[in-house]
């Protein structure tokens, strides 16, 4: 949305590239290619001799890559919702940035953000079992193991199953509680 043109293509390139490649794929990607390009950098520039990939962090650049381009768009697309007259009455009132931030276009750009942001973060907690592949000790890869251990993976599936079922129900809790505060006062049509 910038008025800059270069970047409003790299942020359409980022955004298009990163949400166009499969999760697993981008992670194990970065995890096996990071680490080539790592120390091969390291043995050209003679800066370090050896970096082995900490599991956590390649986790968590991946995912906070991937998300990071979802979420973009979401807060995009909630701030282009955003009546134009709105914005414009509070400038014509005198409002300053800031002030305009906080009492018109935060409190909108929330309430059009939130079901696209709750879609986009219990998607992310499903991703997190991503990062067992790639060797992390994660609910996943714990209950694999304890599954191989007492050749009963069902059972430990099933407790992994029920741990992320669990974190998504407190999660939509949460979110829900925070829609309906910020929904309070909208009057929504309805079909009959």
């Amino acid at each position: 949305m910038s008025g800059n043109v270069l970047a409003k293509r790299a942020a359409s390139f980022y955004t298009t590239v990163v949400r166009g490649i499969p999760d697993l794929v981008f992670m194990l990607l970065l995890y096996n290619f990071g680490q080539v390009a790592l120390n091969s950098l390291g043995a050209v520039t003679g800066l370090w001799k050896f970096v082995e990939l900490n599991q956590f962090i390649t986790g968590v650049i991946v995912i906070g890559v991937i998300f990071g381009a979802y979420m973009s768009e979401t807060f995009r697309g909630a701030y282009m919702a955003i009546p134009r007259g709105m914005i414009e009455a509070g400038i014509s009132f005198g409002m300053k940035r800031g002030l305009l931030f906080r009492r018109i276009i935060w409190p909108q750009l929330i309430r059009y953000a939130l079901p696209g942001f709750t879609n986009n973060w219990l998607g992310l907690m499903k991703t997190t079992a991503l990062v067992s592949v790639v060797g992390l000790e994660d609910i996943i890869h714990n209950g694999y193991a304890a599954g191989r251990a007492t050749r009963e993976p069902f059972t430990f599936m099933m407790i992994a199953l029920v741990v992320y079922l669990l974190m998504t129900i407190i999660s939509d809790i949460g979110l829900r509680a925070l829609q309906q505060h910020y929904t309070r006062g909208v009057v929504r049509g309805v079909l009959r």
